[in-house]
């Protein structure tokens, strides 16, 4: 069943458009190992992570995974940033992360119907999430997939605060465990694949250019802002 999930994989993953990414660009079977088995030691010893998380969350972290959960680039960028890092005050910004969005869910929502592991919830009655959740492929967690990708644009466009976009990241992967709607293998696994995928998107060309673009277009709006 495996070999022809991957058969399919293969055969629908060209004929998918693409911006700036072609969507077989990043071998998956190859990158990510498979999850742990449902009914493995690994799988119980992270249900129980999850568990012991769920019990210890606080109101305020609570609060900052309902963040994370609603989050896209501009609330992750301005978090490290700060609030003038918005759409609609940098419309070319906007356009490209949108471009890559629009390339990563195809990679995404096609990587997790290959895995097809099942939330926490879904294993383990015990699990209450936090945030509003889907019966959806776990294995890689998008959250930290997305975060991994916007970590790493960022920071070819502010590399001054390269370190603050990784820790932010971090956060994303943490609060998608406090939430308890993935498993700490989803969320490494997100990261892997996030990171690979930014390497790429920054070998292109065009992506070089919309980065030069936006560096222009966040200086000029600097510029404003002191005059």
């Amino acid at each position: 069943m495996k070999r022809l999930a991957l058969f399919f994989l293969a055969a629908a993953l060209p004929a998918l458009a693409a911006n700036f990414l072609a969507p077989d660009a990043i071998d998956v079977k190859a990158l990510l190992p498979a999850p742990p088995a449902a009914d493995s030691l690994v799988q119980r010893a992270e249900l129980e992570v999850v568990l012991h998380l769920q019990a210890e969350r606080t109101p305020a972290q609570v609060a900052r995974a309902r963040h994370v959960e609603d989050e896209d680039a501009f609330v992750f960028g301005a978090d490290v940033l700060g609030d003038w890092f918005t759409p609609a005050r940098l419309p070319k910004a906007a356009a490209f992360f949108e471009a890559v969005g629009a390339d990563l869910k195809p990679v995404s929502s096609v990587t997790k119907e290959l895995f097809n592991r099942r939330r926490p919830p879904f294993l383990d009655a015990r699990v209450q999430p936090c945030v509003k959740f889907a019966n959806t492929g776990s294995y890689p967690s998008g959250h930290a997939l997305r975060s991994a990708i916007w970590a790493g644009l960022l920071t070819a466009i502010f590399p001054a605060k390269a370190a603050a976009f990784q820790d932010r990241a971090f956060e994303t992967r943490w609060c998608r465990l406090l939430a308890g709607v993935h498993n700490p293998t989803d969320v490494e696994a997100g990261r892997i694949l996030g990171e690979a995928v930014a390497r790429e998107l920054l070998k292109n060309p065009a992506v070089q250019k919309q980065i030069e673009e936006i560096k222009a277009e966040a200086a000029a709006l600097a510029l404003q802002k002191a005059a």
